[in-house]
């Protein structure tokens, strides 16, 4: 079996995808699925599937195909999802709140600790559970909780500040919603950038080819 850094990032982009169609399949009542079936849901090719599965030790049985519940408990073991990350959010304005409160962060290997903002209108509110702290406390709060994740919900031109403290302080993750690049100033943590806008365009471009296309007469 490939060790995983040897897999490919877009093979690792493809997997919560594969759990959450397998999971949609579970709650359907499905319990054995073809790599085609699975190709088909997913707009892949079968080859692709296998080529995917296999990069971890492939999990499926000639002439049956796959057992969901059994594939999916094994995409979530080698996603990680079991782990429960301690995670503190950094910015609790509308985005970081709106996102806190809405993805189920204990399905998804990550659990909420703590939430800290500089303006002083954000302190005392409850986000699931927790309550929103002056980003002055973080230092004790690290120290005592040892979190090692950050959701970063920051204006981009005070990120890089708050950024290299959280890495003084032992976070080794960052689940950025701002545009500033940590991986070129900290290349060794782990960074998965969420860039709101860009997907935004990137809807644009498709928009407009579907206007290029000739229409039917």
């Amino acid at each position: 079996m490939p060790k995983r850094e040897d897999v490919s990032i877009s093979v690792i982009r493809r997997l919560p995808r594969y759990y959450r169609v397998l999971g949609d399949l579970i709650k359907a009542g499905t319990v054995r699925i073809s790599s085609r079936e699975l190709a088909q849901i997913m707009r892949l090719t079968a080859s692709q599937i296998r080529q995917d599965l296999n990069c971890f030790g492939g999990f499926g049985q000639q002439g049956y195909g796959y057992n969901v519940a059994t594939l999916q408990g094994e995409i979530g073991n080698i996603l990680g999802i079991d782990q429960a990350f301690p995670l503190i959010l950094i910015g609790a304005g509308n985005l970081g709140q709106s996102v806190a409160r809405h993805v189920d962060f204990p399905s998804k290997g990550f659990r909420l600790i703590g939430a800290f903002d500089s303006n002083p209108q954000q302190w005392g509110k409850t986000i699931r559970g927790v309550t929103v702290q002056d980003t002055a406390n973080l230092e004790h709060f690290c120290g005592e909780y040892s979190p090692r994740v950050a959701m970063m919900c920051t204006p981009t031109a005070g990120t890089p500040e708050i950024v290299a403290k959280l890495v003084g302080l032992g976070i080794q993750g960052f689940w950025n919603f701002s545009n500033y690049d940590i991986l070129a100033d900290y290349p060794d943590v782990s960074v998965e950038n969420v860039h709101i806008g860009d997907s935004l365009m990137t809807l644009c471009y498709q928009m407009n080819k579907q206007l290029e296309k000739p229409k039917e007469k």
